[in-house]
């Protein structure tokens, strides 16, 4: 893969030069692991970005993932990292072997780019430094050409003290080719704990601003097995939303957090240092290495002739946000319509609309992070809205679902998270026009903990159901959302945990809903009364080493 001549020029010669290594990209002399390293795998594996010859790689040396320097407990010496890639669990048919440099300037994580692999078919890898050897890891190459079938799940907003991971334990028994995930994977602080006889502990109760807060965050959240197996069990494609950084932050506009009142200049520098944290804890490729405050997460990966997915990035180009902070609800905010208002910068729109013009795939699929639909809190005539979503930036809105509507399909679907509730909502081209067709659906996902326990129907979701007559569902518990799409068909099964604040809670299927190709909007599949007998639940299992089954 190449590297850009201004990434280079970016990271100067020595940057370049550890950069290249890192991702395997670039020959280095070997340099020996410490003897007495410990176990530096300690944050596990992971793969991500899956394109038909290859993946990503990840793993992080942090033998102590919580050591004062934020550099968990590694020498500051280079370390070689080897790898291999095997077409069996054994590691008796190896398909690739390579290494990857681990340097300081990135925490010791390295992002090796694994090509010439086969299309369509499951591998394994692992990671080696020193006599240290790391769990086995399983990923999955996209497929080429015709696809008969694809099974994904998503998943959104892990606040850490507000419960416990089981919603991952239970992803990872299902059979999924990769997982999405569509942000808030940390936040910057914790708040009262919803694990039941858990404190928080003392290092984690500061806002994280700078490069060390944010590095024990990551540490924080990828020690918890759950998580860690999850990673090792599949690909992950992944994004960012406002709390790998601040609560609501625009652009370069800070949120409601600590710094709301500090200059610009140092926000950049918050903003530097949340993204390159994000990068050494996940499984992404060096195009989305940051280069100070800026880090390119918008691209698309093609699964054959039957998927395209689009991942935006709603945050790091938006304009300000408008009527207040974006927590409150407005009802005269006539800005939020102005023409020059965007959520995804002119050049992001433009490529986006692109894309779904040129695309010849079945399916346009949109990984996003705040609702597109509009989001009426009021039942009666008014319309109240918040406008840290799209309901802020309606021009953008329109001109992405105009697009959809001149493609003719009727198969775009949006994926999106924020909202820590289970939505199933129709997209329609213009809701200043209640007789404006529907073009597309809104799969909106839960939290996998943030807002603790939930609930299936609350006073917020029956506000929203009869304010908002295209919501064809609502529940606010905890889980994530199981896709699977053909070329006629596409459903997304809700499945939900009745409580996180214990550990080994069981899952159900609470709902599913189906898009039929060429018909837009979207019909119930299955959704059983709230009040009746509930189906077979599967228990929670023990999480493993290694991958998921």
């Amino acid at each position: 893969m190449a590297l850009s001549r201004r990434r280079v020029l970016q990271a100067g010669a020595a940057g370049a030069a550890a950069l290249l290594a890192g991702a395997g990209l670039a020959s280095s002399a070997p340099y020996r692991a410490p003897r007495r390293l410990g176990d530096p795998f300690t944050l596990g594996v992971a793969s991500g970005d899956p394109l038909p010859d290859g993946v990503v790689l990840w793993t992080r040396l942090a033998p102590d993932p919580f050591a004062p320097d934020s550099l968990g407990g590694t020498p500051r010496a280079p370390v070689t990292v080897e790898y291999e890639v095997a077409e069996d669990e054994y590691f008796r048919r190896i398909a690739v072997r390579g290494s990857a440099l681990a340097t300081r300037e990135l925490a010791h994580s390295v992002h090796p780019e694994v090509r010439g692999l086969a299309p369509d078919r499951w591998y394994y890898y692992r990671f080696r430094a020193g006599s240290a050897i790391s769990p086995v890891g399983r990923t999955r190459t996209a497929p080429v050409a015709r696809v008969n079938r694809l099974r994904f799940a998503f998943a959104s907003c892990q606040h850490w003290s507000s419960g416990y991971y089981t919603a991952y334990r239970h992803l990872c028994d299902e059979d999924l080719d990769f997982v999405v995930h569509l942000g808030d994977y940390i936040y910057e602080k914790e708040w009262a704990s919803g694990r039941s006889g858990v404190a928080i502990p003392e290092t984690l109760r500061a806002e994280a601003t700078d490069l060390a807060g944010y590095r024990l965050r990551y540490a924080q959240y990828k020690a918890e097995p759950e998580l860690r197996a999850a990673h090792a069990a599949f690909p992950w494609i992944c994004t960012f939303d406002d709390h790998e950084i601040d609560n609501n932050w625009a652009g370069f506009e800070p949120g409601a957090g600590i710094d709301i009142h500090l200059l610009p200049a140092l926000f950049r520098r918050r903003r530097a240092a949340a993204f390159q944290a994000m990068y050494e804890h996940l499984p992404l490729r060096i195009d989305q290495l940051p280069a100070g405050p800026y880090a390119r997460m918008h691209r698309r990966y093609a699964f054959g002739d039957l998927v395209d997915l689009t991942m935006l990035d709603t945050r790091q180009y938006r304009t300000p946000l408008v009527c207040g902070d974006g927590a409150n609800l407005v009802v005269d905010c006539p800005d939020r319509f102005a023409a020059d208002r965007t959520i995804l910068g002119s050049r992001q729109r433009d490529w986006l609309i692109d894309g779904l013009t040129r695309s010849p795939a079945r399916w346009q699929v949109l990984g996003n992070q705040v609702a597109m639909a509009q989001s009426d809190y009021d039942p009666g005539p008014a319309v109240a809205v918040g406008t840290d979503s799209w309901d802020g930036y309606v021009a953008d809105r329109d001109a992405v679902l105009a697009a959809a509507a001149a493609r003719g399909r009727g198969n775009l679907v949006v994926l999106t998270g924020d909202r820590h509730e289970n939505y199933v909502v129709d997209l329609r081209g213009d809701y200043r026009d209640p007789a404006s067709p529907v073009v597309a659906t809104e799969f909106t996902g839960t939290s996998i903990t943030t807002g603790r326990d939930g609930a299936d129907l609350t006073s917020r979701g029956e506000t929203l159901l009869a304010a908002n007559p295209d919501m064809k569902f609502f529940n606010g518990q905890r889980g994530y959302v199981r896709v699977e799409v053909d070329d006629q068909l596409w459903r997304g099964d809700y499945r939900v945990v009745p409580y996180v604040r214990e550990p080994g809670a069981p899952v159900t299927t609470r709902a599913g809903f189906v898009v039929e190709h060429g018909v837009p909007g979207a019909r119930a599949a299955w959704a059983p009364d709230p009040h009746a007998e509930p189906e077979a639940e599967t228990p929670a299992r023990e999480p493993v080493a290694g991958a998921g089954g």
